[in-house]
Parts: C-alpha cells; structure tokens; sequence
C-alpha cells in the first residue's frame, strides 16, 4: 500500500524574517484511502505538520518515507510563495499557462475543476490581477488536477465565496474515492462526512490519533477546541489620543462609485452613504470588487480621484493628505497581512495599530503600553509579547492584526475578512469581539465576509457587490 511514514522524524520550516519553525520527533502514517483532518488551536502546528507531510521541510534527524507517486500542498504559505515566484521572476504570466503547464496536468479533470469552481472567466487573465479568492481557485485547479494521490489543503475554503466553497465541497467528496485528503480546517461545519481519522495538534506535536471515531470520540475530541464562555471587555481608548476623532453624521459618501482595469468594469453605479454607528456588511463573491471598494474609501486605489467620494469631510483630490484619511481608520484585511512582514515584537505590533505604520518607529506612551497589554490578555497571548511577529502563527499574527487595527476606537473600522485562518475558538472571540464593538459605538464597523454563519448582532446594513455588476 502506498503511503507516507514520518519516523522520529525531526525537521525545520524557514519562514519570512529569516524565522525557522521546527517540528521534534514526529511519528505519523498516513495510508492511500485515508482521509485526515488536523485540529488544534492557532500556533500550535497545524500547517507546519502537513508542510512535514508534503516535503516542504528540512530534515534534522529521523525520516520521511514516501511511497505516493506525488503529493500536492495548497495553504496560505504555497499561495505566498507563487505571489513571490511572479514577483521575483518580474512575469505576469497568463492563468491558463499557469494551470495547464503543471506538471502532469489532467485535462479533463482541469476542465472539470475550472468549471466547477466558475475559473473559466479567469483563464485569459494576468495572475496580477487576481483577487485573494480566485488565487486560491488557481492554487486549488493546480492541485487537483496534477496527478496526485495526495493532496494536503490547509483552510483550502479560506476566501472563496459561498458558491465556491459549496462546489468545491462537492468536488472534493467525489474526487476522495481515488484521491487522499489531509486537512487542516478550523470550521467545524467544514469538516467533511469522508475523514477517516483525527489528528489533535499542540505545541508542534501530533498528541492524539482516532482512527474511525465513532461519534462519542468525535466530539470528545472537538471540545478541545470550543471556546471556553468569558465576558470579553473591550479595553478603552486612550484618553491621551486627540487625533482621528471625528463627530459629523456623514463618514463615507460614494455616488456612482465605477472602479474598471483594462477596459473590464469591476461595479458600476455605485452609490453608499455611511453614517456614524450605522454599521454594514459588504458581501460578493471573489472578484466582485469587495476589497476594491474598501480601497477607494481608503485612497489605496488610483480610481478614488476619478470618482464623486466625500470621506470624513474630504472630497476626494481636494488636497487632503493621507493621513488626513487614514487617522480615522482601523483596517485589518488579507493584503495588510501580506505586507506586514516586520520583525517586532507582539506587543509593537498592536502599538503600532496607534500610529497605523507598519512596523513601530515611535515611542509608545505608558497607556499605550497598558493598553496593548490589555488587548493582548484579550486574545489569550500575553505570554507572547515579546515574540517577534514573524516567529508566531498565521492565526496568532492575524488576531494581533485584529487587535491592531480596534486598539485606537477608530472612526471607522474596516474588518476584510478577519477570520481567515482562524480556529473555532479565536473565530467566535472574533466575532464576539466585534459585536462588542458595535455595542461599543465608539466605531463604526465594515465587515466582508462570505458566510452567513458569521452574522454579527448589532450589524443591521448590507451592501452586495452583486447589486453592481456590470
């Protein structure tokens, strides 16, 4: 039988900053015609383990045997790694050489994926002009289509619409009779009927197996990642904080807002007036223009300036600085995470959501710093404050970023996204957070995301991209 086989295996993973993750003496088989699903809380080693598996490590000791003619990865890190691919070799290459060039690309079964997941409309498209989401679709069709027998997909839901993930579901129950799965899923509602065995992962160890649970052990299991019931305070703002403070009624005033690249219009005829504590939720599948909206509103997109938008009190080219915009502004989103690649502790990095620079190159106050130290107890990472940024988790740089972008009570707080990559237990902190913050109404909240599960009490406005189309 053909198969992987990890012997007191001992490996490390370099990561960016020049930061090494290593995984000690590791022993775990996985057959062909088994299908895996790793759980564990945020940091404690669930993409590192399946980088292991995929033969993404550098051995130390012990051994790594593989008999699976081939194995394919798709995680946040493999879709890091062919954003940098194309930047570092200056192309801009066309999705569909992208797909079909693989390595033992099955036509068929591509065809099929492309259809499925509605990639069809992304196959003449420069990989540049991807949003998150339809990377995550490209990485997916590589993957499944290549040959393997093995295919390891960590949070593989993460930024697809709803339609998306429900194809995908489906594909991937069909495709599990002659492919093997391990997952790394932290929506407990997203774990498959199929999985054969369960893996409970801590401090970078594979620390309980069931094989075949029955549905006692199962949940046995999952409790050790439910959220443990606590009254979340939000901390307060800084009393000595005078700027990004804005009173007038209107914040955001788009009118036939139309945001097009290359003769291809993305929304048109778009018109959004946001007021203060009159908190939204902006929904659309992948490549609607959610995060291009966003953008205008926060002048990271050149089109703001051939639109009609007022933001807070500014009409937009009027002169205004970016700063005049960006004080009043709390942004956590998928391309902030990307860019955020300093090396600073965990408490800077909350700090610095006070002067909304990446990376701290200021003096933080005292009630800066008992504030941060709040927040941080907040999201269960106190004992974490000295950590560089670049040495934690996904999931844990993702709630500092979180907390970063709520730490100053901003005006207006725009939440892209925020639970991508989180477990069960951070995603309902999440949520709880910031329906304290709409309690709070100390900012007004924008939150995007794509599923209805994560409907936030006290949000009662909704924007749908699809209401835009050209």
């Amino acid at each position: 039988m053909q198969s992987i086989q990890l012997q007191a295996y001992s490996g490390y993973l370099s990561g960016q900053g020049n930061s090494r993750f290593e995984i000690h003496n590791l022993n775990w088989h996985v057959n062909q015609g088994e299908h895996w699903l790793l759980i564990g809380a945020n940091g404690a080693g669930k993409s590192a383990l399946t980088a292991v598996l995929a033969g993404e490590a550098k051995p130390i000791s012990g051994a790594r045997h593989c008999s699976i003619a081939s194995v394919a990865l798709v995680s946040s890190d493999a879709q890091k790694q062919l954003i940098s691919q194309q930047l570092a070799t200056g192309e801009d290459s066309v999705v569909k050489q992208l797909i079909v060039n693989s390595t033992g690309y099955n036509t068929q079964l591509g065809q099929r994926l492309i259809t499925a997941l509605d990639a069809e409309k992304l196959l003449a498209r420069r990989f540049s002009d991807l949003s998150t989401g339809e990377t995550r679709k490209l990485l997916l069709i590589k993957a499944l289509s290549c040959g393997a027998r093995l295919v390891v997909l960590d949070e593989p839901f993460d930024g697809l619409d709803s339609d998306a993930s429900a194809a995908l579901r489906t594909l991937l129950m069909q495709l599990s009779e002659y492919i093997s799965f391990v997952f790394v899923l932290n929506r407990v509602a997203e774990i498959p009927a199929y999985i054969t065995h369960y893996g409970y992962v801590n401090q970078r160890q594979l620390q309980h197996t069931l094989a075949q649970p029955n549905a006692e052990q199962r949940a046995d299991l999952l409790k050790l990642l439910h959220l443990k019931q606590t009254s979340l305070v939000i901390p307060r703002r800084d009393s000595a904080q005078t700027t990004g403070l804005f009173s007038a009624e209107v914040l955001v005033k788009l009118k036939q807002a139309k945001v097009s690249y290359n003769a291809v219009t993305v929304f048109q005829q778009l018109d959004w007036t946001i007021k203060q504590h009159q908190h939204w939720q902006l929904s659309g599948n992948n490549g609607s223009g959610k995060t291009c909206l966003l953008s205008l509103i926060t002048g990271d997109n050149p089109q703001c300036y051939n639109n009609d938008i007022e933001v807070f009190g500014f009409k937009r080219g009027s002169g205004e600085s970016i700063w005049d915009i960006k004080q009043h502004i709390g942004l956590v989103s998928n391309a902030l995470h990307m860019q955020y690649r300093v090396s600073i502790s965990a408490l800077n990095t909350i700090i610095s959501g006070f002067y909304d620079s990446i990376g701290l190159y200021q003096s933080a106050t005292h009630s800066q710093q008992t504030l941060a130290k709040q927040w941080l107890a907040l999201i269960g990472l106190s004992d974490k404050q000295h950590t560089s940024f670049t040495q934690l988790s996904y999931g844990d740089q993702r709630m500092l970023l979180i907390v970063r972008a709520m730490v100053k009570h901003p005006t207006l707080l725009i939440l892209d996204e925020p639970c991508l990559g989180l477990d069960e237990a951070n995603r309902q902190r999440v949520l709880l957070l910031i329906e304290k913050m709409c309690a709070a109404n100390s900012s007004t909240v924008i939150y995007v995301n794509h599923h209805a599960a994560d409907k936030i009490n006290g949000i009662n406005n909704y924007l749908t991209m699809a209401d835009y189309q050209p």
